[in-house]
């Protein structure tokens, strides 16, 4: 029950972006493809809830319910930054406004990339968090072992990719002579205001 939870919120996910971006652009209602993007937490909210009853139930904790933690940190994590960077190529398509890329080189590559492993550092905490609770909650050390090896694989996936955006910093990729990543700089701007 749960692992297919999880598929339903996942493609509930993807068809209330697809929505929301349809809405925005397509029927150029900003305010009601907002609101429909504001609905997608709900989906993880209702895992959160489903998995938890599950446990008071007396199902056995298990790798399922560490999957739901991890997935609903993933989307704590990263969901906001996919939105934004699937709304900015929507705008693309459908305005005409630059396509948002992420800087190439130097620096600002790996201030991106830094950031980019920020929120699976959230991820990871966010999941852990769940986890804690649900291993509060059940009470049986023995029992909950599957669950805390899902937080070892979190903080692991969180720790490898901290080495990967550490990499960018460590060996920055030089711009070839002649180019710049201002315009990459600007697209950036224009996406995020600032």
């Amino acid at each position: 029950m749960i692992v297919t939870l999880i598929v339903i919120c996942e493609i509930g996910f993807w068809v209330l972006l697809a929505a929301g971006l349809a809405t925005r652009y397509l029927l150029r209602m900003p305010r009601l493809g907002v609101a429909i993007l504001l609905c997608e937490p709900l989906l993880e909210v209702l895992l959160l809830v489903v998995t938890a009853v599950d446990l008071k139930n007396g199902a056995d904790p298990s790798w399922k319910h560490g999957l739901a933690a991890v997935y609903i940190g993933y989307t704590v994590g990263h969901g906001h930054r996919t939105v934004r960077w699937l709304d900015g190529h929507a705008a693309h398509r459908l305005r005409g406004t630059p396509l948002p890329r992420p800087p190439r080189y130097g620096r600002p590559r790996a201030r991106h990339e830094a950031k980019v492993w920020l929120g699976t550092v959230v991820a990871a905490a966010v999941a852990s968090a769940l986890l804690l609770i649900a291993m509060w909650y059940v009470d049986d050390p023995d029992g909950t072992a599957s669950l805390r090896g899902w937080m070892y694989t979190a903080w692991r996936a969180a720790g490898i990719h901290g080495l990967i955006a550490l990499s960018y910093t460590l060996f920055p990729k030089k711009a070839p002579p002649g180019t710049s990543d201002g315009p990459a700089r600007d697209r950036e701007k224009h996406l995020t205001g600032r």
